[in-house]
């Protein structure tokens, strides 16, 4: 077996880094500093009579209010942002809160302390080259601080000064904490790095391992069970050579038989090794993946209704593009289907689309949709995707927890695909949970499950097509 290193890597491991960030959670934390930052401002210029630039004070924080506002309406909540996503908007956080520093007295401000903040988070979100490039414009900004700020006037009209070595001081210990506490976060994050690959690298030997073992144990049966017949062949066949010394032709027709028997002798000998993997099945033409992964619920009342670039599928063309098949695309179609088996009146659509840029698969049915205020938060942990109402879930299924969209969304993630949410209309007008009165060429009227691929990420070229055709290669162990 090929071992794998997962002992813990050094802070300089590239490609460490936390799982993505969901934009929900910047929104929150930008929200709760927003509040932080008005409070202090009313607080310092109300209560305690400083005279600060209000209007410049008001416009900086207006700034990340809008940024959240854009954030919101752009994006869904529980979107996950990309290491570039992350990075930026880190970036616009630390510049905005600098820019408040230096319109209230820089150093002088205890605020300060909380420069540290997106750097740590950086530490932990992102990856080295990320976090090196937000720490070191984190120190240049508490350099810039230690000179250049606007005063804090006080009631009195004098300016509020701390001592220089005073102020020299905190911002030698703002460089200390940024690098002390990015340097901490970062290892904490490596070495959780290096425990997720090492879950994963174990999930994998042990899959391959239980596969291994069954196809080993088929294998050896197989080569028991065909070894005596085999055996009959071959002594068969070689007392009727004896017998067909004045028939050349029927001597060449045993000795192929002859040949060939010993040569599925040593193909069972070679499976009973180990096995082949079968580099053809890895791929399929879409309509077959999607007929596997909707399979199971094929007999549960519902009528599935499968349409390849708008045609039905067994009337497809055959130049359909063929997919990676991986376990995480047809367990997370399945899963997206069960939910729309399980809400749906009478009829489920499964439809994809191939152009040349994009592979597009959508999950529909008729049933009452998802409910608005759950829409935007679909795809997380126990957050129910649709409420039967007072119908109780029928024989042989489940009140749903919102784990079968989750497992779905997380699977599908990692072949590539994007996934969205929504509620469907056709053009009649129909309404969420009406049943279509044709259902081969109606659209959903109910809940939609939209995936969407970009060409690399899981169509198969046309070259590794033909070579998926040659020779299978021996299991890697």
């Amino acid at each position: 077996m090929k071992m794998v290193d997962t002992a813990p890597k050094s802070l300089l491991d590239a490609r460490a880094r936390g799982d993505w960030v969901r934009l929900r959670t910047l929104v929150v934390l930008r929200w709760m500093a927003i509040t932080g930052q008005a409070a202090a401002v009313l607080v310092a210029t109300q209560v305690l009579n400083f005279d600060l630039p209000l209007s410049m004070c008001a416009a900086v924080i207006s700034a990340s209010v809008s940024f959240n506002i854009v954030a919101h309406i752009i994006h869904p909540a529980e979107k996950r942002l990309s290491e570039r996503g992350t990075l930026l908007s880190l970036f616009f956080d630390l510049a905005q809160l600098v820019t408040m520093l230096l319109l209230t007295g820089g150093l002088n401000n205890p605020f300060a302390v909380l420069i540290i903040a997106p750097v740590t988070i950086a530490a932990t979100a992102l990856r080295l080259q990320s976090t090196i490039a937000l720490g070191l414009t984190a120190l240049v900004c508490i350099a810039l601080l230690t000179t250049a700020y606007v005063p804090l006037i006080q009631p009195d009209g004098s300016e509020l000064l701390i001592p220089p070595l005073i102020r020299i001081g905190i911002a030698a210990a703002l460089t200390i904490g940024v690098v002390f506490l990015g340097l901490y976060a970062r290892r904490v994050t490596v070495e959780t790095f290096a425990m997720s690959e090492a879950l994963s690298a174990t999930q994998i030997a042990l899959a391959r391992e239980q596969r291994l073992a069954a196809i080993g144990g088929i294998a050896a049966a197989t080569a028991h069970e065909l070894g005596t017949p085999l055996a009959t062949i071959k002594l068969v066949a070689g007392e009727l050579a004896q017998d067909a010394d004045g028939s050349p032709e029927l001597v060449e027709d045993i000795a192929l038989i002859q040949a060939e028997a010993d040569r599925c002798g040593a193909i069972l000998a070679d499976l009973s090794q180990g096995g082949r993997d079968d580099s053809h099945v890895k791929q399929a033409p879409i309509s077959a993946v999607i007929a596997e992964a909707v399979g199971p619920h094929g007999h549960r009342g519902k009528d599935l209704v499968i349409r390849i670039n708008g045609q039905p599928a067994d009337q497809a063309e055959e130049d359909q593009p063929a997919v990676l098949r991986s376990p995480e695309l047809i367990h997370g179609l399945r899963n997206a289907v069960q939910n729309a088996v399980d809400f749906a009146a009478t009829t489920v659509w499964i439809d994809a689309k191939h152009t040349a840029e994009a592979l597009r698969i959508a999950v529909g049915d008729d049933g009452p949709g998802f409910s608005p205020d759950i829409l935007p938060r679909l795809g997380e942990p126990y957050v129910s995707s649709r409420s039967r109402g007072d119908r109780p879930a029928p024989k042989g299924e489940y009140e749903g927890m919102g784990l079968g969209l989750f497992i779905a969304r997380t699977l599908l993630e990692r072949t590539g695909a994007k996934l969205a949410f929504a509620n469907g209309t056709d053009t009649m007008g129909r309404r969420s949970g009406d049943s279509p009165k044709d259902p081969k060429t109606a659209r959903p009227p109910g809940a939609i499950i939209e995936m969407t691929w970009e060409e690399a990420d899981l169509i198969v070229s046309k070259d590794a097509q033909r070579r998926a055709l040659g020779q299978n290669r021996r299991f890697e162990t």
